[in-house]
């Protein structure tokens, strides 16, 4: 596979932001899972868990994985509150030099965060897993969020001419170049999950794409709220899509020494090219 243009430097030590309110009954399997996935192919890492105004017991089980594993990083959001302020809170303050977002309520796989690992180690500057693409997967999806999910990206992949097809999910991985980059950040809430790969793509950051699993949850309750989120999503969307097109560049990412090939992204599962001009 080709690789990017530009070779960042090797990888250190993972982060995984884990945004989480009233998680107390999937929180603690979240992240024991998780720990011992990353454990286990020897992936230094650390997880900063975000408790976010809950009203349940997740602080105190967080501060009970935090007594038993050393990786565990626990922090409370004061608030406001919101699912997009929630990972900003984790981004400022994780120690990793890549990070991967990741949901606490045991929906995203951990075999999946450990292939981010290794593709964001050959050099990409962002991992996109994709739930509808060759290879993906999804458990017990609500027909009628699948429905919208689908109308949802298919929007975004016009509006962006873009091969991605799952933008919206919020299981993504980055190096932490890519997250200083693409500040200010400014979605509160769950369209956070768009801001991040649109702006990383438009600054014009290599990225590929593979395959994920995702499951419904087993515990607890969701907290996106369709009928609160669709404007706000439109506003997100139109705030980069402006970007792309009016910004002239300005906020694009300046590689070093001036290199001659822009970025580029390979699908893992079909070998698709694409350069950072034709995503512009």
């Amino acid at each position: 596979m080709k690789l990017p243009a530009h070779q960042p430097p090797p990888l250190t030590l993972l982060s995984v932001v884990i945004p989480a309110r009233d998680e107390g009954g999937c929180i603690a399997s979240t992240v024991e899972n998780l720990h011992l996935e990353l454990q286990r192919h020897d992936i230094p890492h650390e997880i900063v868990v975000v408790d976010d105004g809950s009203t349940d017991q997740t602080w105190l089980i967080l501060q009970e994985l935090e007594a038993k594993i050393p990786n565990v990083a626990p922090t409370q959001n004061p608030g406001p509150h919101g699912f997009g302020r929630a990972i900003i809170w984790g981004l400022d303050r994780m120690k990793g030099d890549a990070v991967i977002v990741m949901m606490g309520d045991e929906s995203d796989s951990a075999a999946d965060a450990v292939r981010y690992w290794q593709k964001l180690n050959e050099g990409y500057d962002c991992v996109f897993g994709s739930r509808f693409m060759r290879g993906g997967k999804v458990i017990e999806y609500p027909r009628f969020k699948l429905l919208l999910n689908r109308m949802a990206n298919y929007f975004l992949k016009v509006l962006f001419a873009l091969r991605l097809n799952d933008t919206t999910n919020a299981f993504k991985a980055y190096r932490k170049e890519v997250i200083d980059g693409c500040r200010p950040l400014i979605a509160p809430h769950f369209n956070l999950t768009v801001e991040l790969p649109l702006k990383a793509i438009v600054r014009g950051y290599s990225w590929t794409m593979i395959p994920i699993t995702w499951r419904n949850r087993r515990a607890g309750t969701p907290k996106l709220k369709l009928k609160e989120m669709g404007s706000r999503y439109l506003f997100i969307c139109l705030y980069v899509w402006l970007e792309k097109y009016f910004s002239r560049g300005d906020y694009r990412r300046q590689l070093p020494h001036a290199a001659p090939a822009l970025p580029a992204y390979e699908t893992a599962a079909t070998g698709v090219q694409e350069s950072a001009r034709d995503a512009r």
